[in-house]
């Protein structure tokens, strides 16, 4: 089955008309991004957008062939003239399945947000699913569609990347499954950084005009296991982090901060935080990292070390200085040695936080200075061991490594 993307863009295309922002002044020429059609083998064409006759042309292919045109969500725009030739477009209601002249089964699939999803299965067994902007499948039966994954996926990564997630924790996206991202709105980072956002959730974006054999063996994108995120306060270091692993399912996010009763400040910032994970995720609020490194299971979300480091300084006396210097460093450096064993040697994948500090003043006082200096090293250290490193400065992420 060939699958073109005629355009890969929002339904507004990327620009949108008129908007001022950074994004849309950015996407011009070959960043520029017409809204998302959808060509599979020139019989069915998903989405109908204004010059969609042009876009295949120019990518070498006719609509002459089409027997079906389908639409996915809601247009609220003007009306799109129809190419001359091609039959009215519409919608499917949900749970139902067409059968094309060409042998071709298309299904639609339920979605939470006002649209329709398509699944569509080739004469040869191919199977893609494309999603429509915004939206995530509102159900999935695993007795239906737990052991076939898909062999390509159409999604709005970027903009909801929890669908993705569903869709791997149902079993319906596999490793080998092409993970493609359309809808591409003006939220999207710049290339490099769009590349890197979308190999981490394990997708892929491709310029408009490409044609995608489904089914084909291509190499699984590579999805860094482990991430250090690094940075000033406030930088959106934390959020980062937990955009890398937006888009799997049953992530266990580990508060090493716990709870400060009395410190009203700092319950907002966890209620924050919570708020905005998905909702499949667990949370864990503990410093005892190494167990959970060693164990086998979903994806580790840690924030911070920083914290941790508190903590571990706290339990060996660190702030005395005769503490300190009758076995306290000693004992430290053993437990921060042993944190970053279990990092070289876990089986799972992990994004970790922390803060970057001692780019300022130097601290008054020798606890404060051996505070910033210790945590200095566990950055070092547990960096040594992270296929994937970010400095994240004004919401920006800047890769150090991979």
């Amino acid at each position: 089955m060939e699958l073109t993307l005629l355009g890969t863009g929002a339904p507004e295309g990327l620009p949108r008309p008129e908007c001022p922002c950074a994004a849309c002044a950015a996407a011009r020429g070959d960043a520029a991004r017409p809204a998302t059609a959808l060509l599979v083998d020139g019989v069915l064409l998903l989405d109908l957008t204004p010059g969609a006759a042009l876009a295949a042309a120019r990518a070498g292919h006719t609509l002459g062939g089409v027997r079906q045109v389908l639409l996915s969500h809601p247009h609220d725009g003007p009306a799109v003239e129809l190419p001359p030739g091609l039959l009215t477009a519409g919608r499917v209601a949900d749970g139902r399945v067409l059968t094309l002249l060409s042998g071709h089964r298309v299904r639609a699939v339920p979605m939470d947000t006002p649209g329709t999803g398509y699944e569509v299965a080739s004469p040869d067994g191919e199977r893609l699913l494309y999603l429509p902007p915004g939206g995530a499948p509102a159900g999935l039966d695993p007795e239906r569609e737990h052991p076939v994954p898909y062999d390509l996926v159409a999604a709005d990564v970027i903009g909801r990347p929890d669908a993705v997630a569903r869709l791997r924790g149902a079993g319906a996206v596999g490793p080998s499954t092409d993970v493609v991202a359309v809808h591409l709105d003006h939220d999207v980072p710049g290339a490099a950084e769009l590349e890197r956002r979308l190999a981490a959730a394990g997708a892929r974006a491709v310029p408009d005009g490409t044609t995608l054999t489904v089914g084909a063996y291509r190499p699984a994108p590579r999805v860094p296991r482990r991430t250090l995120v690094t940075g000033g306060g406030r930088s959106g270091k934390s959020l980062e982090a937990e955009r890398r692993l937006a888009a799997f399912p049953g992530v266990v996010y580990v508060a090493t901060g716990g709870s400060r009763d009395g410190d009203p400040e700092w319950g907002e910032r966890v209620r924050a935080h919570r708020e905005r994970r998905p909702a499949s995720w667990r949370t864990e609020e503990t410093c005892d990292l190494v167990p959970l490194l060693a164990a086998d299971g979903p994806p580790l979300l840690i924030d911070c070390l920083s914290l941790w480091l508190t903590d571990a300084m706290d339990r060996v006396g660190a702030w005395d200085d005769g503490t300190w210097s009758g076995g306290g460093e000693k004992a430290l450096h053993a437990r921060t040695a042993e944190l970053v064993a279990a990092v070289r040697a876990t089986p799972r994948t992990v994004v970790a936080v922390t803060n970057e500090v001692g780019s300022g003043v130097v601290p008054a006082t020798a606890s404060v200075r051996r505070y910033r200096d210790e945590l200095g090293r566990l950055n070092a250290a547990f960096a040594a061991e992270c296929e994937h490193l970010l400095l994240v400065v004004a919401g920006q992420a800047l890769p150090l490594r991979g």
